[in-house]
């Protein structure tokens, strides 16, 4: 238990830290241009990271949102409920409402992660084609879809955008604003509740460390420069439209709690 508090305290330094959300999304600018920089230059080593069968490949990345939403929900509830009440005076039914208020965010990302991945799938189909290895007597068949085309055994060549690049950084993103609610908040180290937390605020720190590896491993190994660049930029896109734009506004999921007064100095959202 003592280890587990030592590490959650030095990643609230880490991670919870507003120059960690400054500088991330220059890093993973940074990372596309030099990862791609190394594949383009055959500089890149073999590893098992190469393989798209690889464990964090397969168990966490095709999955990336859903270990984000379910690791964030209960988190968002708890933090956002005990900032309420213990900072803000709110009763249990004011309270309540702002945790399902700030509970949307996980919506908006839900959104905006069916709408991209839809979006991606759609522009690989309009501008792919299928390769096969048919006979030649047999008449060619043209094919709709990628799915049509992996049916029939074969390559389908069309502009593949990034997904790993998009919700890898999205997700990374989120969660780092989502964990600077710590900077606010003080709870009884000794108390049941100040377990879970760091249970929590761990396991998503862990969790966003993963995503930047795997961002790592996309750049390296998968992809060509421009559909890793636009992957991102959709990425930092989203973030910037959601954190640094629309939760600013009142008739949004807001933004962390201990932002959500911009013209308090105490709890001013440092960006």
């Amino acid at each position: 238990m003592e280890r587990a508090e030592r590490c959650g305290r030095w990643l609230r330094a880490a991670l919870a830290a507003g120059r960690v959300r400054r500088r991330l999304p220059g890093l993973l600018l940074a990372i596309v241009l030099l990862g791609s920089a190394l594949k383009d230059g055959d500089m890149v080593p073999e590893t098992p990271m190469r393989n798209k069968r690889n464990p964090l490949n397969v168990y966490f990345v095709k999955v990336a949102w859903a270990w984000t939403f379910w690791l964030l929900l209960p988190f968002i509830a708890i933090t956002t409920y005990q900032f309420a009440e213990s900072k803000f005076l709110y009763g249990p039914t004011k309270s309540v409402l702002t945790v399902l208020r700030r509970l949307s965010a996980l919506l908006v990302g839900t959104a905006i992660w069916y709408v991209c991945t839809s979006f991606f799938m759609y522009i690989e189909n309009v501008t792919g084609m299928c390769s096969t290895s048919g006979v030649l007597s047999e008449p060619r068949r043209l094919y709709a879809t990628k799915q049509e085309c992996h049916q029939d055994n074969g390559i389908w060549n069309g502009f593949d955008i990034s997904g790993h690049c998009f919700l890898l950084s999205y997700c990374a993103l989120m969660i780092v604003e989502e964990v600077a609610v710590l900077e606010g908040l003080s709870i009884d180290q000794n108390s049941k509740l100040h377990v879970v937390i760091n249970g929590l605020f761990v396991s998503l720190c862990f969790l966003t460390m993963i995503w930047v590896f795997m961002f790592l491993c996309t750049a390296v190994y998968f992809h060509d420069f421009s559909q890793k660049l636009l992957g991102v930029l959709i990425g930092l896109s989203a973030w910037y439209g959601t954190y640094r734009f629309w939760y600013l506004k009142p008739f949004s999921p807001g933004l962390p709690l201990p932002n959500i007064p911009l013209s308090s100095k105490k709890y001013s959202y440092s960006r």
